[in-house]
């Protein structure tokens, strides 16, 4: 019970009524920064195309990445940065090139990207979620 009670942790969500307590375990803290950056869209297709090519220039990942506008690619790899998962660098010219590679945190989502994809392989249905223009 100790320990339980160290990972806790009260947040106030605005309810009708004010704000009411909510208490969330170290678990649920964990998978809620997680997904606040992973589950955005675009961020963890990515993370994959990055984990599963390597390095890349930005155009690459452009086209790896299908349907996804360049401001919307070059604010996810700023967050990606700035989470310390994408190291950004410049090469120089001519022509000036800026290529995106996975820091040592980033590569570690390999095994839960992994796992990932196969659990959807076995309990998402083809037509889940599926995006026009999407693999």
């Amino acid at each position: 019970m100790a320990q339980q009670e160290v990972t806790e942790q009260v947040h106030a969500t605005p309810g009708e009524h004010g704000a009411a307590a909510v208490a969330c375990t170290g678990t649920e803290i964990a998978l809620t920064r997680v997904f606040t950056l992973l589950g955005k869209r675009w961020t963890g297709l990515i993370v994959a195309t990055l984990t599963n090519n390597g390095p890349g220039y930005f155009s690459e990942l452009r086209r790896a990445v299908p349907g996804i506008s360049e401001r919307m690619l070059s604010d996810r790899l700023t967050e990606l940065a700035e989470a310390g998962l994408v190291l950004r660098q410049v090469d120089e010219g001519p022509p000036l090139r800026v290529s995106y590679r996975l820091t040592e945190a980033g590569a570690a989502l390999r095994p839960a990207l992994t796992e990932l994809a196969v659990w959807a392989d076995r309990y998402l249905p083809d037509s889940a979620l599926k995006q026009p223009g999407s693999c």
